[in-house]
């Protein structure tokens, strides 16, 4: 089943890179948690691949120019549109993958969906999102240029959105990839690239972290976000 999705993954990228707009998207969620092997290559315990959700962020003001129409260009790999909750949002069902836009919520946010008609979608405004967009890297996937958040930022972000999940086990297992690339950053990266992620961050996020790591006794990462 994991070769299966992974090679279902690779194909929907490969299609959103012929069709010119994988370079304007950033690929957030779980499946970057397996990625980060092209940036920490040959250092890098590669995990499960446990996610059916495939998420992908669009920047605000959308840089998207070409038109799109994504659920015609994944149908035929049995992709549907599926409607999620009461409001609206869109996303691309398949057996295997569950394909689903976002973008950062700002302000006072909005309560009904954010239309991407370049794409023929609809995205779901989320908190945080702002700081995966500021923080990217690019790798190398299959020769395609994947655009994902870098693993610290990733990392931070997690931490902040595990204290606000309604359900115990995605709130640990938010937290857990989270320690997971934070201590693996610490053993291959410098320390000092951490903190200087973690000071973008708005001071009330700042705090929200360093609680939740005191809680977990993480003394190591503590030791350097508070250097």
């Amino acid at each position: 089943m994991e070769k299966k999705k992974y090679k279902l993954c690779l194909e929907v990228l490969h299609r959103f890179a012929k069709a010119g707009i994988l370079k304007d998207i950033i690929l957030i969620g779980s499946w970057c948690v397996y990625f980060y092997k092209e940036y920490f290559y040959g250092v890098y315990v590669v995990p499960p691949i446990r996610t059916r959700d495939i998420d992908f962020l669009v920047p605000l003001p959308p840089r998207i120019k070409k038109k799109t129409d994504v659920p015609g260009i994944l149908s035929d790999l049995g992709f549907v549109i599926e409607f999620v909750g009461s409001k609206g949002y869109l996303r691309l069902g398949h057996p295997d993958l569950i394909v689903e836009f976002l973008v950062p919520e700002r302000g006072k946010g909005l309560d009904k969906p954010y239309p991407l008609p370049q794409i023929g979608m609809n995205a779901q405004p989320l908190r945080f999102l702002d700081f995966l967009a500021k923080n990217t890297i690019e790798i190398n996937v299959e020769g395609m240029r994947v655009k994902l958040p870098h693993p610290i930022a990733y990392a931070l972000h997690k931490l902040i959105i595990s204290g606000r999940r309604a359900k115990k086990e995605k709130a640990l297992k938010d937290r857990d990839q989270a320690l997971m690339l934070l201590h693996h950053v610490l053993k291959h990266e410098k320390t000092d690239k951490i903190r200087k992620i973690f000071l973008t961050m708005p001071k009330k996020w700042q705090d929200k972290i360093l609680r939740a790591l005191k809680a977990l006794d993480e003394e190591e990462i503590l030791a350097v976000l508070s250097a």
